[in-house]
């Protein structure tokens, strides 16, 4: 399976440090490559993505992502962005469900599942966000935790489910500088490959990626877990250098 190397630039950036982040991160890109890459960025600079990707060639092997997307078509939810919206941008992935969003905006499962059903309906990938606190894993909660939320997603997608991109990102593991052990990251993705196979035939095509603090120097031994099919990338995304070292390890 290609792996996917997506840049979750979080709440960060300003269109001159947005230009030379992606300047460098083109002028390092392989003629080709054999594992997909985007970057998934502040909604506001969806325009200045789309003129740096007319004046640097090297982007074309680089989509474009949300961070967040609505739950909601169209209509009065005033500050909302809406699936449509991304496409006119020719958005290819939204993540949905991160731990960020889950725990400071108070987004539930359902929520989860119904942005991933906007963003499917018009051909965008969601990246399906799961994952474990340090007390539910403490309290040997992993597995039922990381299970019901994929389950709320499955349930209201169906036969769509292989459609999506899911993202293991355990929240103790996010912006701490800690990591899940490849062994340990492996054992909850192989819980999940098991989970979609038990509702699509066509599980094997989903790809199950890391995102707790994945970083140049573990990337390689993350990404060589079978289960493993790529990262979401937060920090380390912000530093070409480091994005690129990501990227040659998935490659």
């Amino acid at each position: 399976m290609t792996k996917l190397i997506a840049g979750n630039w979080k709440m960060n950036g300003s269109l001159a440090a947005n230009e030379g982040l992606l300047s460098a991160l083109a002028s390092g890109l392989p003629k080709s490559l054999s594992c997909d890459v985007a970057v998934c960025i502040p909604a506001p600079y969806f325009a200045q993505f789309q003129a740096l990707f007319a004046t640097m060639p090297a982007l074309a092997l680089v989509a474009l992502g949300s961070q967040d997307v609505s739950s909601q078509s169209a209509g009065a939810f005033t500050g909302e962005v809406s699936a449509t919206m991304l496409r006119d941008f020719a958005c290819r992935y939204a993540i949905v469900g991160h731990s960020e969003r889950r725990q400071y905006h108070g987004e539930t499962d359902f929520l989860v599942a119904a942005k991933a059903q906007q963003a499917l309906a018009v051909g965008i990938t969601p990246i399906v966000c799961v994952g474990e606190t340090l007390a539910e894993r403490e309290a040997g909660q992993t597995t039922e935790v990381v299970k019901r939320q994929l389950a709320a997603v499955i349930h209201a997608n169906g036969h769509c489910i292989s459609e999506i991109v899911l993202a293991y990102e355990p929240v103790w593991a996010i912006g701490t500088g800690k990591t899940a052990s490849p062994e340990e990251a492996q054992a909850v993705h192989a819980v999940l490959r098991a989970q979609l196979a038990a509702a699509t035939e066509h599980a094997s095509r989903v790809k199950i990626i890391y995102g707790g603090s994945m970083n140049a120097a573990n990337a390689s031994t993350l990404l060589a877990q079978p289960d493993i099919d790529g990262g979401l990338i937060g920090g380390a995304s912000l530093k070409a250098g480091d994005f690129l070292s990501i990227i040659s390890a998935a490659s």
